[in-house]
């Protein structure tokens, strides 16, 4: 196998709860691209969001990953412990004159977007010129009239009218938590990050993470966003939709059903070992870029 020697990868999993089939997916895909291209794999923990976070879930999700054979190549990073660079990269967007304040409540924003014939997932940009006096709740992002788009490994050319399809997002939300997409950019670049591989469910985030990094003068990442897994209904399996935790003490069972879901046929291999060895050729033959 040719080394890739910059490769930096990683997972990303929020500790509400236990990880689950899409979970896996997401994991797998990920682990066996950097094992594919010769690269590091990491392990992120996204704490973001105490109220949502589940007691002793970030040692359930890490000792589930080794059970299928995926242990992070670094010590596992938390977004709890790196508050102060979410903080620097705020600062440099407030200088450059890209953030401002929201005192809309999330009520008034759903009104707003019914008046105006919105989307739900659109900001009507009622704070833009400031709040009448009202105490600020969040810090959005000033949008200009401009396309981010890139190409996504898997998916395609893909692209967004960020004022018009997404609006003004948050990066500090209003009960003062760091937002996803702030984190998210800071946390790849600080840790190196060249690939991300994760669920299709984030394609339509990328465009808001390219331009964070773009603002903030940091790398950009190529990009692969692979199927979610799906319940009977057609629903994204998550947690809110009811997924079953994965069932560790039957780690091939579990391993070959979401790599069949990946677009694979089945290995019937007999051990953890054995499956990975054989995925990753199977995995390099089909996305290695390099």
């Amino acid at each position: 196998m040719k080394h890739v020697a910059d490769y930096r990868g990683r997972f990303a999993p929020s500790p509400t709860g236990a990880l689950h089939a899409g979970s896996l997916a997401a994991a797998l895909a990920s682990w066996l691209d950097a094992r594919a291209h010769g690269g590091t794999w990491l392990i992120r923990i996204e704490d973001l969001d105490p109220p949502r976070e589940v007691a002793g879930a970030t040692r359930q999700i890490l000792d589930a990953l080794a059970a299928f054979g995926l242990a992070s190549d670094e010590p596992p990073q938390y977004q709890s412990e790196r508050a102060d660079l979410y903080r620097q990269a705020l600062d440099r967007l407030t200088s450059a004159g890209l953030v401002y304040g929201c005192a809309c409540s999330r009520t008034e924003i759903a009104s707003a977007q019914r008046r105006l014939g919105l989307p739900v997932h659109v900001y009507p940009g009622t704070c833009r010129n400031g709040t009448n006096g009202r105490a600020v709740r969040a810090l959005r992002i000033r949008l200009l009239d401009e396309t981010v788009g890139f190409a996504d490994r898997a998916c395609g050319p893909y692209a967004q009218d960020l004022a018009h399809e997404v609006g003004d997002f948050v990066v500090r939300r209003a009960d003062g938590l760091w937002a996803y997409q702030l984190a998210v950019v800071v946390d790849d670049a600080a840790q190196g990050i060249t690939d991300v591989v994760r669920g299709a469910d984030l394609l339509d985030n990328t465009p808001r993470q390219i331009w964070l990094q773009r603002a903030l003068a940091l790398p950009t990442p190529r990009y692969l966003h692979v199927p979610v897994v799906t319940n009977a209904r057609g629903e994204k399996l998550s947690k809110q939709t009811g997924a079953a935790p994965l069932d560790t003490a039957r780690p091939l069972a579990e391993l070959e059903h979401v790599w069949r879901h990946l677009g694979f046929p089945r290995l019937g291999a007999e051990t953890v070992d054995t499956f990975l060895r054989r995925a990753i050729e199977l995995w390099q033959a089909r996305w290695r870029w390099a």
